[in-house]
């Protein structure tokens, strides 16, 4: 029969006891393994997840045209823990001085009380604490393609058509090149 210490020699490599999960490092200095995807693997956002698809993340450049977006950048603080304090409010007065004064305690018993009276609904503990339930997407939402246009050009678009609605309502009459915003899809 094997001893305790046996048993763990044998069963687990010695490269893996001992060391943290947070403490490996990965690529470049960080600390873990790098979860971001490659440009190729990055799922469009306009495209809707029903399946893993290798859909590249495109911007629009304009005239119609898209071209793959850049890939993310690393951060900064790559390898280094990140404090608490940076992470979470921390107390900015001492503890126990959001105790109220004896008025105010009266203040908000009565304002309870009335709330009560009237059929407000106040929150228990466990309704509180209960997690929020996500908001589901209609199944039949498609989002809205991408134009290949650029904010600017969309904006040009608009305008183009805003003028032109304006003068037909006005009974103007202007040749069409007017409202041309100039723009050539190639």
């Amino acid at each position: 029969m094997k001893t305790f210490n046996q048993f763990i020699t044998e069963a687990y490599d010695k490269d893996v006891v001992g060391r943290s999960q947070i403490t490996k490092q990965g690529e470049g200095g960080r600390i873990g393994s790098k979860r971001k995807k490659d440009i190729a693997d990055q799922p469009s956002p306009l495209s809707v997840q029903k399946k893993p698809s290798s859909k590249a993340r495109v911007k629009a450049v304009g005239g119609g045209k898209t071209a793959p977006s850049k890939s993310y950048k690393d951060r900064k603080d790559i390898g280094t823990q990140r404090p608490r304090s940076t992470r979470e409010q921390q107390p900015t007065k001492e503890r126990g001085s959001a105790a109220l004064s004896p008025r105010e305690a009266q203040k908000k018993a009565r304002a309870e009380r009335l709330a009560a009276k009237s059929g407000a609904k106040t929150k228990t503990a466990d309704e509180l604490l209960t997690k929020k339930k996500k908001k589901t997407v209609s199944p039949e939402y498609k989002p809205v393609k991408a134009t290949g246009y650029t904010a600017a050009e969309r904006q040009k678009i608009t305008r183009a058509g805003r003028r032109l609605v304006k003068d037909i309502k006005q009974g103007k009459e202007k040749p069409i090149s007017q409202y041309d915003p100039g723009i050539r899809k190639s």
